[in-house]
């Protein structure tokens, strides 16, 4: 049985973590005292304890907690934004390449993707690894997201008695382009530049959609919205976490799609649709669940040798 410590357990992420592993039969959960949470000295006991830690914390402090572990064996989980581009951390998503998920198996420092970021680059990458979308293509994104993504504090914002009237309208932000998960997006899909991302929240709690718009004329060849869905349905082919559905299947539904319609699931569904100019490319998922706390489990999971899905909803 390997011991699980949760570094961060009371953060919306941490929550989700200790709620999937519960009852599993495989792991022991190590449990600090409440009190002692933020004891450096007491952290650093659990770490090197642990065969495993998960960090659900801000990025200094997951940095702090590095630091305190100087056990080789630990393998350390990071669902902060600190390490997603550090040389030596493998980065979580194991469908992208066969090399990312060997380097999740048998890595020691994993960093977990953030959840716009793994929108995007579910998208952007299997286009770019195939030379169909160039590194320089000036790329935009648009998402929208529940609150639950902004934290304790914009949870409480909108769950508030009485609260704002300003929260039932869409709230746009990051529009200064200085989002943390921008350096991601571009180191990891690729690209040569930073993206132009345009995020915003709205009045549900999870639930996230990612659009990656493409002009067909500035791609490596023009590709119609069936082959590029085609390029996507190969790269994933085989994969429990990311389902590309078929063309059309945005018709199917009216031509709309709801943000939140994978909320409680830990997979990811991907859209392709447009004409022969214009395509949009959207994957839509639980930004708590493929876009988090789902997300490092089925990391958690690799790093076992179990099955990925084992304690996921998919």
């Amino acid at each position: 049985m390997k011991k699980v410590f949760i570094d961060g357990s009371e953060g919306t992420t941490g929550l989700r973590i200790h709620e999937r592993l519960e009852g599993r039969s495989d792991i022991e959960i190590l449990k600090i005292d409440s009190d002692k949470r933020k004891d450096p000295d007491e952290i650093k006991k659990f770490l090197n304890a642990s065969d495993i830690s998960f960090l659900c914390l801000p990025d200094a402090a997951a940095k702090e907690a590095v630091a305190l572990c100087d056990d080789p064996d630990t393998v350390i989980i990071d669902a902060s934004t600190a390490h997603r581009t550090e040389e030596g951390w493998a980065y979580g998503f194991p469908e992208l390449s066969e090399k990312h998920r060997s380097a999740i198996k048998n890595g020691k420092r994993i960093a977990v993707p953030g959840c716009y970021a793994s929108g995007f680059i579910a998208l952007a990458y299997p286009l770019i690894s195939a030379g169909v979308m160039p590194k320089d293509y000036p790329v935009s994104i648009f998402a929208a997201s529940g609150y639950s993504g902004g934290g304790k504090k914009l949870i409480a914002a909108y769950e508030e008695e009485g609260r704002d009237k300003k929260f039932d309208s869409a709230r746009m932000y990051g529009w200064g382009q200085t989002h943390k998960h921008l350096r991601e997006m571009k180191v990891i899909s690729g690209l040569d530049r930073e993206p132009l991302f345009l995020p915003f929240t709205t009045d549900y709690h999870s639930g996230m959609i990612v659009q990656l718009p493409l002009y067909t004329g500035l791609l490596s060849k023009k590709r119609s919205p069936e082959e590029l869905r085609d390029i996507l349905a190969d790269h994933y082919s085989g994969e429990k976490f990311i389902r590309v559905m078929p063309s059309g299947a945005d018709a199917e539904v009216g031509g709309v799609l709801f943000s939140d319609a994978c909320a409680g699931w830990d997979g990811m569904e991907i859209f392709v649709t447009g004409n022969e100019d214009r395509v949009v490319i959207a994957s839509r998922f639980d930004n708590l669940g493929k876009g988090a706390s789902g997300a490092a489990i089925q990391c958690m999971n690799l790093v076992l040798g179990a099955d990925e899905a084992t304690g996921l909803v998919v």
